[in-house]
């Protein structure tokens, strides 16, 4: 086995290792997300932490690692004999992102348990976990069903396989650890939610501390053994401090006045639920039993909302996690008095919205000044004149729940929530042999192959006789996520801020759509002399609502260049992905201007879509008394269908975008 970095010598990320700490001197704060950049030392810090895990003792011979002072009554492995126990470091189990479910919580035996009625069981993941750490690098790329099947674990503390019948249980206590790169894709509120607390790790910007992780890297990968030699001592003294407050955690008082403080808090940052201010009383504890204390204190209060709310106060993918450490300090001290106090609420958040300590609207737009981020501001009714200059970008118009917009037919891409698809889950529509290995059993159609054969097979008793071939796979259908790839026309014919800003919100409304449905997103521009890809294809939807926020208009309208563009983007993502298939969503008045014969080039660009046969439809911004009528002609080059700007209500536009859907159906 390979020496881990010593954890003592990670540099800096003093939030990362103390986050961690906490979780190993008490498993019941809920584990942590890490975020952050790639190359930020998350990994590094998580296997480092096993080495520094207290031992365990173990039922000998047991696969679910059952504690021999209370072993688990339902094990598997059970009913276990008093006495006979070995003693072994806690593991720690990387679940991939690739895994399958069968992997995660084990497998039942289909075959012995229809033929014999055993309940044959090989563990997984889970079970390797109980009682260690169970670490998810990428938890962000990880199927959403296995998440859940994840965090369910990690909240009840056991695990059910349930197969047709068949039930098998079995403890699963582990310190779960995931680490993630929002420029990937965000996990769902619900599921940052189940996580206790979450960190933010960046490289550090100081010169002396780049060069001295530079440093212990080199050193270690000169000589591993030699190098944790060295942090020998270090490693020691924090692994018998970890044992120490474990001890000690107990003994931990927790008052009215800490319990008070963590209430007033979670109701100051508007957190969702009660579990922020559980996971808040249990952090507290645990930092209280790492100093060595007895009392909860108010710095411990403080510390503890930093590591547990931040990420609880995302109402979208595109609020900024974090906290007003302000407004936290002033939340403190004003329930910090005693318990005769009655303080009356802090005015400061009160307003439409429920904007409680939420400054990110009056604070984000980028890319302009004060005036320019007001979508009022310059408006008039009247569109810049094509070819005009670079206008600063406008703010996008409130966002507004959509209605379901959807591909037609059924395909087979990645588990989401958007389109028609075959996938391992759903409601089951049939039934074929199993290509490879048996995951979802057809318990109808397995006894339907199988009864004819029963008498030549020599069948006596009350068992069936059922053999490999026998074995029939349930094909299920459920939903899929798609490519939605946005090209939205910048030029200077699109530039009335008032007709851009709500194109800007009807697309970051269908932003919005798209991260809960799991789909990835793209965007494309198109102005001047050339189109953009402003962003490739990814599942980070805050990424492509922060290109959108910035985008400038100006220029001429170069449409075949953008329709040629998003072609490529299409085509180069069919062969990274060939079973994602797309909706490609144009912005635009279906002007086209620049270069020789530019409307028949656009045209010609158009066919090549419904030549491929891509779901499209076009979002006609023409305005003013007199229309051309352009976009409409380009939805029918398109194969899709047009609707006007002033169908962009909160209401309509994404039931028009479905409209359109079942109407190419």
């Amino acid at each position: 086995m390979s020496t881990p970095f010593p954890f003592t010598a990670v540099v800096g990320q003093d939030d990362l290792r103390l986050a961690l700490l906490l979780n190993a001197v008490s498993p019941a704060v809920g584990g942590v997300l890490v975020r952050g950049e790639k190359g930020t030392a998350k990994s590094t810090a998580v296997r480092a932490l096993s080495a520094l895990m207290p031992t365990l003792d173990v039922v000998s011979g047991c696969r679910f690692s059952c504690d021999p002072g209370s072993p688990d009554p339902g094990c598997p492995d059970g009913p276990h004999e008093p006495g006979a126990f070995e003693t072994r470091a806690a593991r720690m189990v990387e679940l991939p992102v690739g895994a399958s479910e069968d992997r995660l919580v084990g497998a039942l035996d289909i075959e012995r348990a229809l033929s014999e009625g055993v309940k044959a069981f090989e563990p997984g993941l889970l079970a390797d976990a109980h009682r260690g750490i169970l670490y998810v690098d990428e938890v962000n790329l990880l199927h959403d069903h296995l998440v859940d099947l994840l965090l369910d674990a990690a909240a009840m503390g056991a695990s059910y396989v349930e197969r047709e019948g068949v039930s098998v249980r079995h403890a699963a206590r582990f310190l779960l650890v995931g680490t993630m790169n929002p420029e990937e894709g965000e996990l769902r509120p619900q599921l940052l939610d189940r996580f206790g607390l979450t960190v933010e790790v960046a490289a550090s910007r100081e010169p002396d501390q780049r060069v001295e992780v530079v440093r212990r890297r080199l050193a270690y990968d000169d000589d591993p053994a030699a190098f944790a030699a060295r942090w020998a001592e270090e490693e020691a003294a924090v692994r018998a401090r970890i044992v120490a407050a474990r001890e000690l955690l107990p003994s931990v008082r927790l008052g009215d006045g800490a319990l008070r403080q963590i209430a007033a808090t979670c109701a100051a940052f508007e957190v969702d639920g009660m579990r922020a201010d559980i996971v808040m009383a249990r952090t507290a504890t645990a930092l209280a039993a790492w100093a060595g204390r007895t009392e909860v204190l108010a710095e411990d209060v403080r510390q503890a909302a930093l590591l547990a709310l931040p990420h609880r106060r995302r109402r979208n993918p595109f609020d900024a996690p974090g906290l007003d450490e302000d407004k936290l300090d002033e939340t403190l001290e004003e329930f910090g008095g005693s318990d005769d106090d009655d303080p009356d609420p802090d005015p400061g958040p009160d307003g439409p919205g429920g904007g409680g300590g939420q400054p990110e609207p009056d604070d984000a737009p980028q890319g302009g000044d004060d005036t320019a981020a007001r979508p009022e501001a310059g408006e008039g009714g009247q569109p810049q004149p094509t070819g005009a200059g670079e206008q600063s970008a406008v703010r996008a118009s409130e966002p507004f729940r959509t209605k379901v917009l959807s591909v037609p037919g059924i395909g087979e891409g990645a588990a989401g929530r958007r389109s028609r698809a075959r996938t391992e889950h759903g409601r089951t529509t049939g039934a074929r042999r199993p290509r490879g290995a048996l995951t979802k059993l057809h318990l109808a159609a397995t006894v339907q192959a199988a009864a004819p054969h029963q008498r030549a097979r020599g069948r006596s008793g009350p068992g069936l006789v059922v053999r490999r071939d026998d074995l029939r796979q349930a094909t299920r259908e459920g939903r899929e996520g798609n490519l939605v790839l946005f090209v939205v026309d910048a030029s200077g014919s699109m530039a009335a801020r008032q007709r851009m800003s709500a194109v800007k919100g009807a697309v970051l409304s269908l932003l919005l759509d798209a991260y809960q449905r799991r789909d990835k997103v793209g965007l494309v521009t198109f102005r001047g002399t050339e189109a953009d890809v402003a962003l490739p294809p990814t599942s980070s939807v805050d990424a492509a609502a922060a290109r959108l926020e910035t985008l400038p208009t100006g220029g001429r309208t170069p449409l075949a260049a953008g329709l040629l563009r998003a072609h490529d983007v299409l085509r180069v993502e069919r062969l990274r992905d060939p079973a994602r298939r797309p909706l490609v969503v144009l912005v635009t008045d279906g002007r086209a201007t620049g270069g020789p014969e530019p409307v028949a080039l656009a045209g010609r660009a158009a066919r090549l879509f419904a030549a491929d046969g891509v779901a499209s439809v076009v979002v006609d911004c023409e305005s003013g008394p007199v229309r051309l009528g352009l976009a409409g002609q380009l939805a029918g080059e398109l194969g899709g269908t047009a609707v006007t700007l002033d169908e962009l209500r909160a209401d309509s536009i994404a039931g028009l975008v479905k409209d359109v859907q079942r109407r190419a159906a």
